[in-house]
């Protein structure tokens, strides 16, 4: 199994032992191979997702049998909501007692089918490289997801008279389609030349096939303005004069008008789910619809499509390019770039709270242009994909489960990944307080991490759901109790401090970005404070 990880490339995995898992550690401690001890199995997942994410190759964790694989589950299908390629390793009790409902026995592989891509419950050491190699390249391929390979104890132990490495995973029936069909492609392109109101819709599938350039440079040469999904965010910078913003339930007015004014859109790795748009008959009857996606059940799921074409966006863009010599029409441009301009963003500064709209909007002027930026779900998930300009690096989040205590691991594995970029991480109270034990996981890595912590005392979104909805019956959604944050990061030995005006936010974050070493900034946020 390590000699496998070794020679996949593997540098660092994130895992938490037990019995079960103890033959795997015991060869890992002899090899170069990173590993990252997290505080729950939960967040091995989640670090390994931040890890994959940023570096672009598939992410590893590692757990034992029973609590320990079943700890992981969440971590797993946030992984697959979001297209993450992810390798999860568990240890298995012995063969012969499966079913038995002995101590710490867990049919994982059972548990995770609906959100894992595949999984292996490995009955031979000898089957372990073929299925190694599989699992790899099943993961990274296609469109990205976890694989989980459960192995026993007893196959941990097995001795195997050869090892040889498959060069090449051979899979019968598993053939991604990558070149997009020539006759949709023109199609397509026949489609957008007869536009008067295009639109590209950049989802999260434009990030995972590296198609940033193609999709600008798709955009410029035909003058067609692009919206995005949460997902999506990153591939076109905010202050591009080609975009025009978020689309969805908590998107900019101005580029929801635009996906219903449009008469073609072309959506790109997008899954149009509720969140973006909500209800199809949103968009117009008489709107064609392309839908590029490498993943052909994704396509007309949630929304008819016109031209449906299955293949890489990469390749696909860079083919419909070729394909087309078309001008999106000037009056459209200016008008959609006028509703732009028109657009105030919501939020001032404020000298009794953090106001936290305009306080991610100094902080994304601040930080370096190839940052990687960690969100955690909630409001502050919403303030920051709304006011954050993510330039050239990575904006990363919970976007299909929304993971409540994803961003502190998720921008640990991502530090670990890619250690001379920036990573900050932002959270509410809520969601910091289901992955705050990470604290010590990144005081024993020492990931320069930054972690702003955005406190209301309130499950906020929630509690804006009930005050709107619910008649303002308050229910369950007070967080007393909490702990003083800035001592609890001074007692794990990382710096912090705690502000409530905005001018006194923007030096501390001056401050925190300048230091060295993890930091927590903590920021007093008024408790009605709105989500849009």
């Amino acid at each position: 199994m390590v000699k496998c990880l070794e020679i996949e490339g593997v540098k660092t995995v994130f895992g938490y032992p037990g019995a079960a898992i103890c033959p795997f550690y015991d060869f890992l401690c002899r090899s170069k191979i990173e590993h990252v001890l997290v505080r729950e199995e939960q967040n091995a997942a989640h670090e390994a997702s931040g890890y994959a994410r940023a570096a672009g190759v598939p992410g590893v964790c590692v757990a034992t049998s029973g609590p320990g694989a079943t700890n992981l589950i969440t971590g797993i299908a946030t992984a697959y909501m979001d297209s993450v390629p992810l390798i999860a390793i568990t240890g298995q009790v012995n063969q012969w007692l499966l079913g038995r409902d002995v101590f710490q026995e867990a049919d994982i592989t059972g548990a995770c089918e609906s959100f894992t891509k595949h999984s292996y419950l490995v009955k031979n050491a000898a089957d372990l490289p073929r299925i190694f190699k599989e699992a790899f390249h099943i993961a990274s391929t296609g469109r990205p997801g976890p694989v989980l390979i459960d192995v026993p104890t007893d196959v941990q132990k097995q001795m195997v008279a050869s090892f040889s490495y498959p060069q090449k995973a051979q899979i019968p029936g598993y053939k991604p389609r990558t070149q997009g069909h020539a006759i949709q492609i023109r199609k397509a392109a026949e489609a957008i030349s007869k536009a008067k109101r295009p639109l590209l819709c950049c989802g999260g599938g434009v990030v995972l096939a590296g198609a940033r350039t193609e999709m600008i440079e798709f955009a410029e040469k035909t003058g067609i303005p692009i919206v995005s999904t949460m997902m999506g965010l990153g591939v076109v910078p905010m202050d591009s004069p080609v975009y025009l913003g978020m689309i969805g339930m908590h998107g900019h007015e101005n580029a929801n008008r635009a996906m219903h004014d449009a008469d073609l859109i072309l959506l790109c790795g997008a899954r149009v789910g509720d969140r973006a748009v909500s209800d199809p008959q949103q968009i117009s009857d008489t709107t064609k619809i392309i839908h590029i996606d490498i993943d052909p059940a994704e396509i007309g799921k949630n929304m008819e499509v016109d031209i449906p074409i299955v293949g890489d966006i990469r390749l696909v863009l860079r083919a419909l390019a070729a394909e087309t010599d078309y001008t999106a029409p000037a009056d459209w441009v200016e008008h959609v770039k006028a509703e732009k301009a028109a657009f105030v963003p919501k939020g001032s500064p404020r000298d009794d709270y953090v106001e936290p709209r305009s306080f991610m909007r100094v902080l994304s002027r601040m930080m370096a242009k190839n940052a990687i930026f960690c969100a955690d779900v909630g409001q502050n998930q919403i303030w920051a994909a709304k006011n954050f300009n993510v330039k050239e690096g990575r904006f990363l989040t919970s976007g299909g489960l929304g993971t409540m205590g994803y961003a502190l691991p998720a921008a640990i594995g991502a530090k670990l990944a890619k250690p001379h970029r920036q990573v900050v991480c932002v959270c509410g109270d809520g969601s910091f307080q289901m992955s705050m034990c990470e604290l010590a996981t990144l005081k024993q890595t020492g990931a320069d991490v930054k972690i702003i912590l955005m406190v209301n005392e309130r499950l906020g979104m929630v509690w804006e759901l009930q005050s709107k909805l619910y008649g303002g019956r308050h229910t369950a959604t007070t967080l007393t109790g909490s702990p003083d944050f800035v001592k609890l990061a001074e007692a794990y030995g990382i710096p912090a401090t705690e502000v409530s005006s905005n001018a006194q936010a923007e030096l501390a974050a001056k401050r925190m970005l300048e230091s060295d070493g993890p930091f927590l900034l903590v920021c007093r946020v008024d408790p009605d404070e709105p989500t849009l």
